[in-house]
């Protein structure tokens, strides 16, 4: 008779059978626990009122879909600004691999979003209506467990939203009819009942099977880095001492599995350095705890590297540590430079559409043009086009164009020139786009026409 069970656990969330493995992890109170709460319900507080902070008259962080517009803490960055979007893009990168190469992923057990809800708000609450371990599995409790997870779900998908159409706008939204916003309510929606999946039932797996940054952990960390890790040398062999110190021949680790009832993804931190472990320091707590008790030195598992627990000494400076900040410098300089020089308005030529010139009567040349123009201000501006260093060419357009805050306007132009100067077809106009506050910028546009010289 054979049997379809795996020689060994594949994951920590999976049985032999194929079947899931449920994790109910015990919590551990202690030093870290409580940080990590202060840290996690601070980040909770921020998200919520994050979109109601105001800097000049504008939302602190909104990602505005409609205006395409992003806010950032007092500047205001349009679909124009890719090349600055890319370097604040490329900073934040710079800053992910310089925080891992030095403390690991304490961006996962400490200030990410799946970690912060799921233990510091979702899983107490199920303990407290449930018991530890679900001792307490009446139906009137599950209906009551799962009735409070979709009131959270639907109130934090309200904040995510308000993240791109604004607290006024939600607040309007709330107090009337979904019918009027169908868009908006179908989001919401939506999101409540992926938050639902998610922190009720997919849980610790988003960790171990969705989320890529376990898997990079290889390439991202290497042996000075900060990780949680078990002090084998000290540990081993596991069991309990005898009472004559004789006779003692086991290490510290009385293999109580405290660590392992306390892990939110289940795993054993005794094994070593393990994908699925998050850095939360739940295990540390728990094991602290037992030392204590026993009156034997913390420290058993705690925060350290690889090297450490090797016999190594802690180096800070090392390539890593090195070339990472000297990037992260780099790029954020870059930005800084980039974000102050901006004027508060662009402008670009633009591809003409059509016919690139016509034939006047007199025999010139009508060549069209156009420019895109931005305000990125709050305020309106009137813009003026004129023809600079152009002695031969006449501008045919409005004499003005008002553009109200932070939109952006195409303007057709064209240029009457002799036909004669144009070379292989092209030639060069300069037009000056100036306003009444002091911007002023000359931009040179390449007129497309006839070859010169024939008729």
């Amino acid at each position: 008779m054979t049997t379809n069970l795996a020689p060994e656990q594949v994951l920590s969330t999976l049985n032999r059978d194929g079947t899931r493995r449920w994790i109910t992890p015990k919590p551990a109170p202690g030093r870290f626990m409580r940080r990590r709460q202060i840290v996690g319900y601070a980040l909770i507080a921020l998200f919520v009122l994050l979109p109601r902070i105001r800097i000049g008259g504008r939302p602190a962080f909104m990602i505005d879909l409609v205006d395409r517009e992003l806010d950032f803490f007092g500047t205001v960055f349009r679909p124009s600004d890719g090349f600055v979007l890319a370097l604040v893009g490329l900073t934040i990168a710079i800053a992910v691999f310089l925080v891992t190469a030095l403390w690991g992923r304490v961006w996962c057990g400490w200030g990410c979003p799946q970690t912060v809800y799921l233990e510091h708000v979702f899983r107490p609450i199920e303990r407290w209506l449930e018991g530890y371990r679900g001792q307490h599995t009446s139906r009137v409790r599950k209906v009551v467990k799962w009735t409070v997870f979709s009131a959270l779900a639907f109130a934090l998908s309200n904040v995510f939203l308000a993240y791109f159409v604004g607290t006024d706008r939600l607040e309007t939204w709330v107090f009337r009819s979904p019918l009027e916003h169908p868009v908006g309510f179908a989001i919401v929606l939506g999101t409540s009942a992926l938050m639902l999946a998610d922190f009720g039932w997919f849980r610790e797996q988003m960790c171990i099977v969705a989320c890529p940054y376990g898997r990079l952990q290889s390439v991202l960390l290497d042996r000075q880095s900060l990780i949680v890790g078990y002090d084998e040398a000290r540990g081993e062999p596991r069991g309990k001492k005898k009472k004559l110190p004789v006779l003692s021949t086991v290490g510290d680790c009385v293999d109580c599995s405290a660590c392992v009832a306390v892990c939110p993804t289940g795993i054993d931190i005794r094994n070593g350095l393990q994908m699925e472990c998050v850095g939360c320091a739940q295990c540390i707590d728990a094991c602290d705890a037992v030392m204590d008790k026993l009156d034997r030195k913390r420290g058993l598992i705690r925060y350290t590297s690889q090297d450490e627990l090797a016999g190594k000494p802690r180096a800070l400076l090392r390539l890593r540590t090195i070339v990472y900040p000297a990037v992260l410098v780099l790029c954020a300089g870059m930005l800084a430079f980039v974000v102050a020089r901006r004027t508060g308005t662009e402008v670009w030529v633009e591809r003409v559409n059509g016919p690139s010139f016509v034939e006047l009567p007199d025999g010139s040349i009508s060549a069209q043009a156009r420019i895109k123009l931005e305000n990125g201000t709050d305020a309106p501006k009137k813009y003026f086009i004129v023809l600079v260093d152009t002695p031969d060419a006449s501008l045919r357009a409005q004499p003005s164009y008002e553009l109200a805050p932070h939109k952006s306007l195409e303007v057709p132009l064209f240029v009457d020139v002799p036909r004669t100067s144009f070379v292989a077809g092209k030639r060069r106009a300069y037009l000056k786009i100036h306003d009444t506050e002091g911007f002023s910028r000359i931009i040179t546009v390449t007129l497309l026409g006839p070859d010169g010289g024939t008729k």
